[in-house]
């Protein structure tokens, strides 16, 4: 009750020690790890993920456990399965596109508490490294290095198996049921929303959706060209929707992926080939578009996005990762006559800045997610997501846990 005073304790005198309302304690529970958790392990390039059991140690200072709840199964996961990804690595548990709870904190971690809901992300945001506190950039460097080579930033894994290193993936590794992540690259978030819709803003939709809103900043009344209509495409169309854009026009060889650009909000589809921004212009009076985005990771592709920029202003936002060794070339005449070429790394979002927001929007029904989702999964058939993904049968599959 306000105003009235609990017992904590005794003083050494012997005196009760009087707490006054209103109050927060904080409360030390024997952790729950070392444990024992299912997960999908990455153990040879271009083989099935293998489900199994592995151990999973406590968090150190500034980690926390999280229970993996949803995950979306992400082309960059199939791309470093493959082989492809010239910084990938195995042993590895793989996934990146989850959302949880979290079940335990580490030391000094002071932004999340037991039972908060959280999305993981692979681009954390620590507010304090230079980049952060430059407000130029979403890449945060603080655990970069760390990260890229599969530990937490400590330099050390916390999975293993018979005692052997399992490393990290992307730092989340959420095709887990259980996952241990920096405090730093989890974004707190309401806990209305479902899980295995807003698992898919730690990655995919959240890459286009931020691209069109923030980092092209597409403006209203402008025409807007997207090559490639999947997650990442499909997020930029959305973006440019809410963001009042004219003309958006989808480029894509899928009939299939082209209706479903026309549910999202594309006001034109094209099946694009090899002269697909040729198309692009010819549709725009011979300008080319404001704003193009490139979600294919396909070099010939992101040509195509520069050209069909519009001379003077266009704007070109690449979000497309391209194969081991391939190379953008682009006619420099392009960028003299005044075109911009971007680079979109999770469509320039700040992960614990923007996610949660993305999420209010998603629950006021400004955004939306739903569609995104065409199947759901188990981890033990999480090599059916691939298999999906491979033949373009929807959208995104999402892991529930």
């Amino acid at each position: 009750t306000p105003g009235e005073s609990y017992p904590l304790g005794k003083t050494a005198g012997g005196r009760l020690r009087m707490l006054p309302y209103p109050f927060r304690l904080a409360y030390s529970f024997p952790s729950t790890c070392p444990m024992k958790i299912r997960a999908a392990v990455l153990e040879e390039f271009g083989s099935p993920l293998v489900v199994q059991e592995i151990d999973l140690a406590p968090p150190k200072a500034g980690e926390v456990l999280v229970k993996v709840e949803a995950c979306g199964v992400c082309h960059t996961d199939l791309y470093t399965a493959s082989g492809a990804d010239p910084s990938g690595y195995c042993d590895c548990v793989l996934g990146h596109e989850g959302a949880g709870v979290v079940q335990e904190i580490g030391k000094g971690v002071t932004s999340l508490a037991v039972g908060d809901h959280v999305v993981c992300l692979f681009s954390p945001e620590c507010g304090e490294c230079v980049n952060c506190k430059s407000g130029k950039t979403n890449i945060c460097t603080a655990i970069r290095a760390q990260q890229g080579n599969g530990y937490m930033p400590d330099g050390t894994a916390r999975f293993s198996k018979n005692g052997k290193e399992l490393r990290h993936f992307m730092g989340t590794s959420t095709f887990a049921e259980y996952t241990v992540m920096p405090e730093i690259a989890l974004a707190k978030v309401n806990k209305e929303a479902p899980m295995d819709k807003i698992c898919l803003l730690a990655c995919g939709a959240t890459t286009g959706i931020a691209a069109a809103l923030w980092k092209a900043d597409v403006e209203q009344g402008s025409s807007v060209a997207v090559f490639g209509a999947g997650m990442v495409g499909l997020g930029a169309v959305v973006g440019a929707k809410m963001k009042g854009a004219e003309r958006i026009i989808v480029v894509d060889p899928s009939a299939k992926r082209r209706e479903l650009a026309m549910q999202f909000g594309a006001t034109e589809v094209i099946a694009g080939g090899d002269n697909g921004g040729d198309e692009i212009i010819d549709m725009t009076d011979g300008l080319g578009a404001d704003y193009t985005f490139e979600a294919t990771g396909n070099v010939g592709v992101m040509g195509q996005a520069v050209e069909a920029a519009r001379m003077g202003w266009g704007k070109c936002t690449i979000l497309g990762v391209a194969g081991r060794g391939e190379k953008l070339e682009i006619i420099p005449r392009f960028l003299i006559t005044g075109r911009t070429v971007l680079g979109g790394s999770f469509g320039g979002a700040k992960g614990r800045t923007h996610v949660p927001q993305l999420v209010d929007m998603y629950l006021r029904g400004e955004l939306e997610l739903d569609g995104f989702v065409s199947h759901h999964l188990t981890l033990d058939e999480v090599n059916k997501g691939f298999d999906l993904m491979h033949h373009q049968d929807g959208i995104r599959s999402v892991i529930t846990f």
